[in-house]
């Protein structure tokens, strides 16, 4: 076999910092990690989030699940390894655009807890973990996109939840629980958590 692909790859430091974009950028960057089962409110929620964010003059970027797959995973399927695949791409994409001083949403459900810890490292103290906590029988009930029913006839195999695992946070910056409160509560959490970690 050859050499391993990044044997001979070094990070390649450039010249203008962080630190220096950031200036430009009039903002602190964070990447905000929304974690949860399929139809738990997750891109909803930052979709929301994004708009409200816009709005106050913040540069954002939304990474979500399906639009990532469509391209930059698009060779992925859903087996255990090629979800750690997937949700390792993201991590260092996440990295790039929080580097850019953008403001990254990241909305995957991104089931593996050692995973979503990696990215952590990855990011360092900017990254942020809300766990969108919607019990699996009210993310039945909304199924948006069906994938549960075919999920509970067998159409779809490695479905989280159901018969893949999901591991919840244990430490997650923000809990939030669409079953009890409202979008617009949601996001006003999500920004009093931006507020007092100064990133508004």
């Amino acid at each position: 076999m050859g050499d391993q692909p990044t044997k001979n790859v070094v990070w390649h430091k450039t010249s203008v910092t962080r630190a220096e974009r950031a200036a430009i950028a009039g903002q602190k960057s964070a990447v905000l990690w929304f974690t949860g089962l399929s139809g738990s409110g997750k891109s909803t929620i930052a979709n929301a989030l994004e708009v409200r964010l816009n709005r106050a003059g913040k540069l954002t970027y939304l990474l979500d699940g399906d639009n990532v797959r469509l391209g930059l995973c698009a060779d992925l399927g859903f087996s255990e390894p090629e979800r750690r695949e997937n949700n390792r791409r993201i991590a260092h994409v996440a990295k790039l655009l929080w580097d850019a001083n953008v403001i990254t949403l990241v909305s995957f459900i991104s089931p593996f807890r050692t995973e979503r810890e990696t990215a952590r490292k990855l990011i360092g103290v900017d990254f942020l973990e809300i766990f969108v906590d919607t019990p699996l029988g009210v993310c039945e009930m909304r199924d948006p996109k069906g994938l549960y029913v075919k999920a509970r006839k067998g159409e779809i195999a490695q479905f989280t939840g159901i018969t893949s695992p999901y591991e919840a946070p244990e430490n997650p910056e923000i809990t939030l629980h669409t079953d009890l409160e409202s979008l617009e509560e949601s996001v006003e959490r999500i920004i009093a958590l931006l507020a007092q970690r100064q990133y508004l």
